[in-house]
């Protein structure tokens, strides 16, 4: 990737943060973490002095290394591990430096250095998901009585309250941050295994080495080495890929309220923010865009860490490698949807009376459902459905509204007074189980923050 590719992924498709904990740099730092790690943990073992530990953990620090001499070494070696090992060993003193890497192979370093920074990245998008988290908590309350139409296939269809949509988004967001934390708690894990996942080159103490390394870095140490099971890794690339894709599902809903036609919010306002370089009337949606486009990169990335999952015997030709870059980038674009959401949320201008006007945009036609099954008790469903879909149709071509046509149509009025006729047809009185799922995601929430 080159410096200009990161610089607009960055600006535009991630966040700061998320970026410096895929850096090269950090990358670097999580090996050089692993290397200490693994020489205390072998000291701890017998197998290396104690001494030549200290002077190994003494030299694994960053300042010490040319990042980017290292990263051009790479690509002759095939991987980050073999210079920086060699690096490292010229570094340490003495006979110590014979201990460097002692009993590991590349790919522990490299997969367990990426695992401290997925466990790091995760911990990120999961309080990125709480504050979005807690923009919908406070809407669902405050809008949980504001009458907006419900939509299905882009079309009216019933009576909702933008409240409701909140807590859905409130749920989503809840249900995902459990996911991540589930995968942080079960899929990270420790790599070592060795040349071809034996121990060999630490005899009989090669379990014993593993579980100190475990304690040393905080890790959960795998039952057995997974280095051509990727299994760990794609599971929670894909969990990191549906928050993405959750996230353009927010943005996309946003975005569609906020068409010029319905105009129900808009991003808040901001100099400089949503302007065109051609219409001086234009506001744009910003943050949502930016979600959106984020969230397709990022899921982009899953097929591509999926199909790595087919790899050779004991080290892999081509898949692991892919991992190297995929996951950085879903990690890093994922980090720009939830930001870009947040950003959307935290400033969203909302338009109760345009809410409720769009409502009301097709005479009363959202109250139908609600209108059939009031007569439904009278006459059954089937019938009451012929009557009211009739009365509908002369709806649509008198541009009378629904409580005018049904008023004139005998064969109804026949079975329903018009009170009934009333409170078949108010959109307050057909909100089914709206606040009860409403107190249930807000609930879920609160839980989710204990």
């Amino acid at each position: 990737m080159t410096e200009q590719h990161q610089g607009i992924e960055m600006t535009l498709f991630s966040t700061e943060e998320m970026s410096a904990v895929f850096a090269n740099e950090a990358h670097v730092r999580s090996m050089l973490r692993f290397e200490a790690a693994l020489a205390r943990a072998e000291a701890r073992a017998g197998i290396i002095p104690h001494e030549a530990a200290k002077r190994i953990e003494a030299s694994c620090k960053e300042e010490f290394f040319d990042i980017a001499a290292l990263y051009r070494e790479a690509r002759k070696a095939g991987t980050l591990a073999i210079p920086l090992v060699k690096v490292l060993t010229r570094r340490v003193e003495g006979e110590a430096g014979k201990y460097v890497h002692w009993g590991a192979t590349s790919q522990d370093v490299i997969d367990t250095a990426m695992m401290l920074q997925m466990r790091e990245g995760i911990d990120l998008l999961v309080a990125g998901l709480l504050e979005i988290g807690a923009v919908c908590a406070k809407w669902s309350e405050q809008y949980r009585h504001t009458l907006m139409v419900g939509r299905t296939l882009l079309q009216h269809a019933l009576p909702m309250t933008f409240g409701l949509k909140a807590a859905r988004w409130l749920a989503l967001v809840t249900r995902l941050s459990s996911e991540l934390r589930e995968r942080r708690a079960q899929k990270i894990a420790l790599q070592l295994g060795g040349a071809a996942g034996t121990l060999a080159s630490l005899g009989e103490k090669g379990l014993v080495v593993g579980a100190y390394l475990a304690e040393e870095l905080q890790l959960p140490a795998a039952d057995m080495p997974w280095h051509t099971e990727r299994d760990r890794v794609v599971e929670i690339a894909t969990s990191v890929g549906v928050v993405a894709g959750a996230m353009a599902k927010i943005a996309n809903d946003l975005v569609l309220l906020s068409q010029s036609e319905v105009g129900e919010v808009a991003e808040g306002r901001a100099v400089g923010k949503g302007g065109s370089s051609a219409m001086p009337q234009k506001r744009n949606p910003v943050d949502t865009t930016r979600a959106m486009a984020s969230a397709r990169l990022a899921i982009g990335m899953v097929p591509v860490l999926l199909s790595g999952m087919v790899q050779e015997h004991e080290r892999g030709v081509g898949g692991w490698q892919a991992e190297w870059a995929a996951i950085p980038e879903l990690f890093c674009t994922t980090a720009g949807s939830i930001e870009g959401v947040r950003e959307a949320l935290v400033d969203l201008e909302i338009d109760p009376a345009r809410m409720r006007e769009n409502l009301d945009l097709t005479n009363g036609l959202s109250m139908a459902e609600s209108l059939t099954l009031a007569l439904g008790v009278k006459l059954g469903r089937g019938e009451a459905y012929r009557l009211v879909q009739e009365v509908c149709q002369r709806v649509v071509a008198s541009g009378k509204t629904l409580r005018q046509e049904v008023l004139e149509d005998h064969d109804i009025q026949e079975h329903l007074s018009s009170d009934e006729i009333d409170l078949a047809l108010d959109p307050k009185n057909y909100l089914g189980s709206t606040d009860a799922l409403i107190d249930r995601a807000l609930a879920g929430y609160q839980k989710i923050l204990q």
